[in-house]
């Protein structure tokens, strides 16, 4: 990628005051992806496995074990995917991720809804309720919604209107192994990129495939990894304590979140090209790097790319950590803010022992022991408090 130049980026910063002023050309919406499927509408993004074919009438899967793929990438805290569908009166059919961590399933030979976790998920659940309208003649409406840490999973019948439901919300440890201090209940986030398959049966059909966001004409975006999705690791008692929700709790107007544990700065560009073209925010905040990954060159397409989309970025130190990584990584943050004139939320000091960005204070960090070793980086109760009194300090326009 090419860097533009200063004069370039003033004229890309005054753009965007200007189209706030005048309203973006493109109104913001709810709707983020909406496709009819049929042998006369055969979208690139939809990924086709071998067994999978366009009707007239919809896109059809007659071979067990494959699955079809959105080839778009979220992480929105508040969305929904649709799937208008039909199935044989063998079908066992999945509405899935492409990570497995959360099936959402109809099967017609059982006539049950349901969903299912993998086995590996510490407390994993899986819940089934009986479906007894299921009818291969009729179509179906299939809604899976995550609004943070709750999964909600919606099967309708489109031509009596009965439905069966099915809600079931993630409580995190608060840490792991030694340190955790709950149980829990572990439910997968539904996370990345959506798919559907036949599990074993004839066929399924899937007609209409709609992602939508719960709002759109946001005051304010939160990107980021784990650190910004504590929907993973809260227990659900005290999620209304962490940073995010301190945040959006505060915020005037509409705010949100798009964290997802484990990704790097590659990641959050995708979900943002994905997300915020549709629903549009004027604040973009931006807490990346945990996870290693930032460049110059990286740091500097994204600021870019959220300018010429009319926000405004916020670009974040990430909290210390227990290997230090903070400081290279906030030298490099700091140096791109200073390049683009962008302000930012320096998480490294309330999370530091000296208020210094060094050493981390680890009374602010859930305790992780696991096998391979000691973790520090995920904030608790009070890192969080401390770090929504860092945004007050560093980017009080958000909550004017």
């Amino acid at each position: 990628m090419k860097t533009i130049k200063p004069i370039r980026v003033a004229m890309l910063l005054a753009a965007v005051a200007i189209s706030q002023m005048l309203g973006a050309a493109n109104a913001p919406t709810t709707v983020m992806y909406h496709q009819t499927l049929n042998s006369g509408n055969k979208p690139a993004d939809i990924i086709l496995p071998e067994g999978a074919a366009y009707t007239k009438d919809g896109l059809s899967v007659t071979k067990a074990g494959e699955v079809v793929k959105l080839d778009r990438y979220y992480s929105l805290a508040e969305r929904t995917v649709r799937y208008v569908a039909s199935f044989s009166e063998d079908a066992v059919a999945n509405f899935t991720s492409d990570s497995k961590d959360f099936t959402a399933f109809v099967d017609m030979p059982r006539q049950k809804w349901g969903i299912k976790i993998p086995q590996g998920f510490r407390n994993y659940v899986n819940r089934e309720v009986t479906a007894a309208f299921l009818d291969p003649a009729h179509e179906y409406l299939v809604e899976v919604t995550r609004y943070y840490s709750t999964m909600t999973a919606v099967l309708s019948d489109l031509y009596t209107g009965e439905e069966a439901r099915i809600e079931i919300t993630n409580d995190g440890a608060g840490g792991a192994g030694v340190g955790s201090i709950n149980a829990g209940t572990r439910v997968g986030l539904h996370h990345d990129y959506y798919c559907f398959g036949l599990e074993s049966g004839s066929e399924m059909k899937v007609s209409e495939m709609t992602v939508t966001a719960r709002q759109c004409g946001y005051t304010l975006l939160i990107y980021g990894d784990s650190i910004t999705e504590p929907d993973d690791y809260y227990p659900a008692a005290i999620f209304d304590k962490t940073w995010v929700k301190l945040i959006i709790d505060n915020v005037p107007g509409k705010a949100a979140a798009s964290g997802r544990g484990g990704t790097q700065i590659k990641e959050i560009l995708l979900r943002i090209k994905n997300e915020l073209p549709y629903v549009q925010s004027k604040y973009v905040m931006v807490t990346i790097g945990t996870n290693s990954g930032n460049t110059e060159e990286n740091l500097s397409e994204l600021v870019e790319y959220i300018i010429s989309q009319g926000s405004i970025p916020i670009l974040n130190n990430i909290p210390s950590n227990e290997h230090n990584s903070q400081v290279e990584c906030n030298a490099m943050i700091e140096k791109i803010r200073q390049k683009y004139g962008l302000k930012g939320v320096r998480f490294d000091i309330p999370t530091s022992l000296a208020h210094d960005g060094k050493e981390v204070d680890e009374s602010t960090m859930w305790v992780e022991e696991y096998p391979f070793g000691s973790y520090r980086h995920h904030p608790n109760v009070k890192g969080a408090k401390l770090m929504y009194l860092q945004t007050l300090i560093d980017v009080p326009e958000i909550y004017e």
